[in-house]
């Protein structure tokens, strides 16, 4: 089976997480989340990671040259082979061409894009209530005040992270909309598909697998390319 890349893209809160561990579970392939690659950093205590805590607590987007190589490191380990899920990469122009451009040096063919679209109104909602544990790190939305704020997996007391802040939410969404129609018109032509984000999980996990199934067969079907010839062949 051919390796399968895919990206998803939309506003932090649009359900990207949910449906990424929902497809790693489907197709057997690692989910990615930048999110937790960058506080994987920021809680190691070194130079880089004091740097990202504070660009998490800010609301601000970490540069592209630090996610550029974390995220490069990351595919190459051996769990990506068959392929992989991005959950919250790239975010900007240059992060995308710079994924292109490793995907052709890991031998991946042209990723399939999911965007999520949902309204600011429903992510800012969904994001001031939302509680993580700090064990497991599994998210929780409480549907009112009086909810439980323990985790049913370990039963630690689940917080708020510091960039779900009301405050700092706003600004994650303001930097994102500045990106975005970049970024969308960069994908669009390409296996690019807009999912509706503001339905139930069970649904938007059945369309995903529906187009990613669709996506294989016609991918396996199509005849093998001839290798290049040497004179033609671009070293990288």
């Amino acid at each position: 089976m051919l390796p399968t890349a895919i990206i998803l893209l939309g506003p932090p809160g649009s359900g990207k997480g949910t449906q990424a561990a929902r497809l790693s579970a489907e197709l057997s392939i690692p989910a990615i989340s930048t999110g937790e690659i960058l506080r994987h950093e920021a809680a190691s205590g070194s130079v880089l990671g004091r740097l990202v805590q504070s660009v998490l607590t800010s609301g601000r987007l970490v540069n592209d040259e630090i996610m550029n190589q974390l995220v490069a490191k990351r595919l190459r380990a051996s769990d990506c082979q068959n392929g992989f899920i991005l959950d919250g990469y790239p975010r900007t122009i240059s992060q995308a061409k710079q994924l292109d451009h490793l995907l052709q040096k890991l031998a991946f063919p042209d990723p399939v894009i999911f965007d999520f679209q949902i309204s600011f109104e429903e992510v800012l909602s969904r994001l001031t209530r939302r509680l993580e544990c700090p064990v497991c790190h599994q998210t929780f939305a409480l549907s009112s005040e009086a909810g439980s704020r323990r985790c049913d997996r370990d039963g630690a007391e689940l917080v708020r992270r510091a960039d779900d802040q009301a405050a700092v939410v706003a600004e994650r969404l303001r930097l994102y909309a500045k990106n975005a129609a970049e970024l969308n018109r960069y994908y669009k032509g390409r296996n690019y598909y807009s999912i509706a984000a503001a339905r139930s999980v069970a649904a938007i996990s059945q369309e995903l697998v529906g187009i990613i199934s669709s996506f294989r067969q016609q991918a396996t079907a199509l005849p093998s390319r001839p290798p290049m010839p040497a004179r033609l062949r671009v070293a990288f």
